[in-house]
């Protein structure tokens, strides 16, 4: 598959209320350089869903007072603008000015020296910036996701921006590829593969390209999921029967069983804190969302179920600041995303279709990330934790699942 092909489209279907009115100028300077960031930056800081763009405020340059009451009455409370210089060896100065349209001060300056090539990752650090200045959370728009693109009997294990841009291939094969899993330093991919006839858990070096194998036992191993520390993962394995929840060092070395159950368990992941396992198991009759704690041993067969509502839930993704958890709920036939605050056990159905798998929360918590089926086709798709904002992010002629947000950017 060509890489354009495989691009990721992002509709927006919905909006946040609340939005903050920003106005993004056009920058000053070298012109189609600065008209690339712009355009970059506003589309970044409108799919966040905190923020409504208005249009029509003119060149702004950063070191230029900006004309406060006119931007106000077109409707702004905040102002970015900027110069892009071109320097030698081919790279370029970018300034950029974030004003307090209400209070008409200066809320922030940056400057961002980059090349032609690093334009996009330059318009996403300066949305970035901003998003964190003006919500006081991490923006993530530096961030990348990983997804499989099935096409034609071959399968692409691809790696793009969080906008859906610059799609590369990690790796391609014949054979299935499920379970991406980011490393939490987003330097390496577990995953799963079949190229060996059987279901094989691969730790992937995405700087590399090299890979290893970390879980190859008698049966199958499955469901990577990565310990907040990056040395060890959660797996299942059958290798002593059904499937079971095990630790293996990120080397392959080291498995130790993490719980004995009578049910199938699988689908672990850590909370943020590393001190528990979430995972999904039938062992109560039904698809239920336990955890254990993560040290395992005696303690492991401790299981508290989580859900307990209807009798189909499963996948259970902990947000990143361990409040709540994102699951699949099976709801009159439909299986829908649904979001459980853990302390109250109040739960929410963030979508309205029928075939969402795979959850995977944006490292600031604020967006969900999940494959969904339409027109028989798997498409990414990606609500915001409220529920308020809706995207879908679609790849022509291709079935898209298995997506995994990958970490912040530091």
């Amino acid at each position: 598959m060509a890489g354009a092909h495989a691009q990721l489209r992002v509709e927006i279907t919905g909006a946040g209320a609340d939005r903050l009115p920003i106005a993004i100028a056009d920058f000053s300077g070298e012109r189609v350089v600065a008209q690339a960031l712009t355009s970059v930056i506003r589309a970044d800081l409108d799919r966040s869903g905190m923020f409504r763009l208005i249009d029509g405020t003119g060149t702004l340059s950063d070191n230029t007072n900006p004309p406060f009451a006119d931007i106000k009455q077109r409707g702004a409370d905040v102002v970015a603008g900027g110069t892009t210089t071109a320097l030698s060896g081919g790279r370029f100065e970018t300034r950029v000015r974030l004003s307090d349209v209400v209070k008409q001060n200066t809320l922030d300056m940056q400057a961002y020296v980059h090349t032609g090539t690093q334009l996009r990752a330059t318009a996403h650090r300066i949305a970035d910036s901003i998003y964190e200045k003006l919500t006081g959370e991490p923006g993530i728009f530096s961030t990348r996701i990983a997804y499989v693109v099935k096409s034609t009997g071959r399968y692409e294990l691809q790696i793009a921006d969080a906008d859906g841009a610059n799609a590369q291939p990690a790796l391609a094969s014949r054979e299935p590829i499920i379970s991406p899993a980011w490393s939490p330093d987003g330097s390496k991919l577990a995953y799963v593969s079949f190229e060996a006839k059987k279901p094989v858990i691969y730790v992937h070096d995405l700087a590399t390209a090299k890979r290893h194998v970390a879980a190859n036992f008698k049966g199958s191993n499955s469901a990577p999921a990565w310990a907040p520390d990056g040395k060890r993962l959660a797996v299942v394995l059958t290798k002593e029967g059904g499937s079971q929840l095990f630790l293996v060092n990120a080397d392959g070395s080291g498995v130790t069983r993490l719980a004995s159950s009578p049910g199938i368990d699988t689908e672990p992941r850590f909370s943020p804190d590393g001190q528990f396992i979430y995972f999904t198991s039938d062992r109560g009759g039904s698809p239920q969302i336990y955890r254990i704690p993560a040290t395992g041993g005696s303690a492991g067969n401790i299981a508290e179920r989580i859900t307990f509502d209807g009798s189909y839930n499963v996948t259970p993704r902990p947000s990143p600041d361990g409040k709540s958890i994102a699951y699949i709920a099976r709801n009159n036939g439909r299986f829908q995303l649904a979001l459980m605050d853990l302390a109250t056990k109040q739960t929410q159905v963030l979508t309205d279709s029928s075939k969402d798998e795979s959850p995977s929360f944006a490292p600031n918590g604020r967006m969900i990330l999940y494959a969904t089926e339409i027109g028989g086709r798997g498409v990414l798709a990606a609500v915001s934790s409220d529920g308020r904002v809706k995207q879908k992010l679609s790849v022509q002629a291709a079935d898209v699942r298995e997506p995994a947000w990958g970490p912040l950017v530091r």
